[in-house]
């Protein structure tokens, strides 16, 4: 039974520490509460609805205040009155450890709170937006004022540089006065947010209006002066180079002027209408359009100036080409009876007479179409300009088969001259076998020398031929000058190999008596260089002596490679 009692004395103080902290928890909300409801009620909207009294109290700004008024009335008479007795429910709920309705009471009271803050919100920002729409009316208008005021008078004094458009112009300006007449009478009945609107078109419709007012000028004098006085140049240019011989047909002048003169009176009707950007985009067409004609008739100069300067080089040109492809035609012939010519060598004389002939042909079209005068000379020009390219083409080749022709004569000289050089080279051959003093030569060194000599007698052979095939000649050349050259450094090969065996026996000898193995393979190499196979002479006393003295045949080399830069 004591532990029974001690155990509810302990729940019962559970319970009660937990309740005291449940109340303290909602009172606590409670307070939150009340402290927001205090500030909802102290922001400043009955302050700012006293600025609006300042103002035209009549038509939309009175209606949006008594709209105001009326929910400020309902939230102060109203609905906090209900959010008071709301909290006053909420803490005796808490009082009496009801927490559960509690808790569902402040959360009513919050979202009670939360639309009275929304309505007091949406109040105070129309109201900014009324004030602000006021304020920035009034310091807005005055500049919009002036800026009327200085166009409407622009217009009166200056009409005439105005021209057409000036009508349009006062038109666009009374419908500006029309919506600042709109605007005064939407301030005077209160209504700031739609005058608002009105200011905020005034300014952008005037800005255009000023640009507008601005380019007109400038643009007539496009339009009326300044363009078709270049078009009168122009048409004065070309009715002189028509006088003067030009044909222009081609270029379709007159329909060009009709198209401008059209254009033009577009471009005065845009203006007319004050549609300025149209005009800016045609008139720099027609600008370009203009520079255009001005650089066809130019050109037309430049194509006179050319053929007149061109057209006798070309004459002069093609009678010197004729003059030269009879000197081929005629060297060909010669060259001919010495050397072997390809067949497109043969061919080439007459090719260039069918070459120049085309040529000539179409030159005296050319000549005939310019002595008519009755094509333009910029097609003149560029068929005369073709003509020049081709002969200087056909002048090309033909420096190029002159050059080929002299050059055989050339290669001849040469094919001689190299001939001499390999007959010396064999000489020298013969000389350095002499003065090594060797015992021999191995069997196929004669036989690659007998296929040099014979070699070198083929290209002899072949520059007696009548006609000469310099191909022929140059194959044969190249076949004795490979054996030749080759020819040449076998036999230093077997004159160093030689000297060099015979060094090494000499110097393996010292070990000779000592070594019998040493004496078998000097024996070897004695035998083998007795036969004349010095190489193998040279590989089989070197093993053996470097056997004996590693080191040694590097030593020999050095001593005979001494010895021969000092002969």
């Amino acid at each position: 039974m004591v532990e029974i009692v001690i155990a509810s004395i302990i729940l019962v103080l559970i319970l009660f520490i937990v309740g005291y902290f449940m109340r303290k928890k909602y009172y606590k909300e409670v307070d939150n509460l009340e402290t927001r409801k205090l500030e909802l009620m102290n922001r400043p909207v009955m302050e700012e609805m006293a600025k609006v009294k300042k103002l035209n109290m009549t038509g939309q700004t009175e209606e949006m205040f008594e709209r105001w008024r009326a929910m400020w009335d309902d939230i102060i008479a109203v609905q906090l009155p209900n959010i008071d007795e709301m909290l006053f429910y909420a803490e005796e709920y808490s009082d009496k450890y009801r927490f559960k309705k509690a808790k569902e009471t402040n959360i009513k009271i919050e979202k009670m709170l939360e639309d009275i803050e929304v309505q007091i919100s949406q109040i105070l920002e129309e109201l900014a937006e009324l004030i602000g729409s006021e304020e920035k009316n009034r310091e807005e208008i005055e500049g919009l004022l002036d800026q009327y005021r200085n166009s409407k008078k622009n217009v009166l004094a200056h009409r005439h540089i105005y021209g057409v458009a000036a009508e349009k112009l006062e038109e666009l300006l009374d419908a500006v006065g029309e919506k600042i007449a709109n605007y005064e009478e939407l301030t005077n009945g209160g209504n700031y947010l739609e005058a608002r609107k009105v200011v905020i078109t005034l300014a952008s419709e005037l800005e255009q209006l000023i640009t507008k007012m601005e380019k007109i000028p400038d643009l007539l004098t496009e339009c009326q002066t300044v363009i078709p006085s270049q078009k009168n140049e122009l048409r004065d240019g070309f009715n002189d180079m028509k006088q003067q011989g030009f044909v222009l047909e081609h270029l379709q002048i007159d329909r060009q002027f009709e198209e401008l003169d059209e254009e033009l009176n577009t471009y005065i009707e845009f203006l007319k209408a004050t549609e300025t950007e149209e005009v800016e985009k045609g008139l720099q067409e027609v600008k370009e359009k203009i520079d255009n004609l001005y650089d066809l008739l130019e050109k037309e100069v430049y194509a006179k100036h050319y053929i007149l300067q061109e057209n006798e080089n070309a004459d002069a040109t093609l009678q010197q080409l004729k003059e030269v492809n009879r000197e081929i035609s005629h060297e060909t012939k010669i060259v001919q009876h010495s050397y072997q010519l390809l067949q497109d060598d043969l061919e080439t004389p007459s090719k260039f007479d069918k070459n120049l002939s085309q040529l000539s042909k179409r030159y005296e079209i050319l000549k005939a179409k310019i002595d008519e005068e009755n094509t333009a000379f910029t097609l003149l020009s560029d068929e005369l300009k073709e003509i020049d390219a081709q002969i200087k083409a056909l002048q090309q080749e033909q420096n190029e088969f002159i050059v080929k022709l002299q050059n055989l004569r050339k290669d001849e000289l040469e094919v001689r001259k190299n001939i001499e050089i390999l007959q010396k080279k064999i000489k020298e051959i013969i000389w350095l076998v002499k003065k090594s003093r060797m015992p021999g030569l191995p069997g196929d060194f004669e036989s690659l020398f007998e296929q040099a000599e014979e070699q070198i007698e083929d290209v002899l052979k072949s520059l007696e031929e009548k006609p000469l095939n310099m191909n022929s000649v140059q194959k044969f050349l190249y076949d004795a000058t490979d054996t030749v050259d080759y020819l040449y450094s076998r036999t230093e090969e077997h004159i160093e190999n030689a000297h060099l065996a015979e060094k090494v026996i000499q110097y393996g000898n010292r070990y000779r008596g000592r070594n019998p193995q040493l004496r078998a393979s000097l024996e070897k190499a004695e035998q083998a260089f007795r036969n004349f196979e010095y190489k193998s002479a040279l590989e089989q006393a070197a093993t053996a002596v470097e056997e004996i003295e590693p080191g040694a045949l590097k030593r020999i080399e050095e001593i005979y490679h001494d010895d021969f830069v000092k002969q």
